[in-house]
């Protein structure tokens, strides 16, 4: 059964899961969880110094913890990170505790949002280099075609248009509002 109480957003990184959950959680009057800040707060270290260090598996590993840690909690928004969806059984777990949303972000988009993010592991070279922009968007391409198929399987999918982020905001809510009553 799935119960409302829990949101999961999702979708590529930069497309404002972080910048949009408390937002949406405020309206519902929900906590929010956001799993990159949760994960850096549980190991005392930066997400790109766990990918450094320990790897992408050891970060994935973590993350489901946090994520199944989030199906004992009431009234919340999660954000989750990029590829959180595509890890383990994580797209089920989160399809059978809540209701999951897809930020959708067309891949340009995303290209000039993530150039700004200087700290993200999966934006660099293997010697912690950024990419080109050529490359980054050989990156975002290969990442979108491995998590699209599960991106796509969200309760609510929304394409962002260019609007300012109360307007994003209030259309999510409502896309969330008119599912809860079918």
């Amino acid at each position: 059964m799935v119960t409302h109480n829990r949101i999961y957003l999702t979708g590529f990184m930069g497309s404002g899961k972080s910048t949009l959950a408390p937002l949406i959680a405020n309206v519902f009057g929900f906590d929010v969880v956001d799993l990159d800040t949760e994960i850096e707060k549980r190991t005392g270290t930066i997400i790109s110094e766990i990918f450094q260090t320990h790897g992408e598996a050891y970060f994935r590993k973590i993350e489901q913890e946090l994520l199944l840690e989030t199906m004992t909690r009431q009234n919340i928004v999660v954000a989750l990170g990029g590829g959180a969806i595509a890890f383990g059984n994580n797209l089920q777990v989160m399809k059978d505790s809540g209701l999951l949303v897809y930020l959708k972000v067309e891949p340009e988009e995303i290209l000039r949002r993530v150039k700004r993010i200087q700290n993200r592991p999966l934006l660099k070279d293997k010697d912690g280099v950024m990419l080109s922009d050529d490359s980054l968007r050989n990156r975002i391409s290969s990442l979108l075609l491995l998590r699209e198929p599960y991106f796509n399987q969200a309760d609510i999918t929304i394409l962002f248009e260019d609007a300012s982020i109360a307007l994003t905001v209030d259309r999510i809510v409502r896309l969330i509002r008119n599912h809860i009553q079918t």
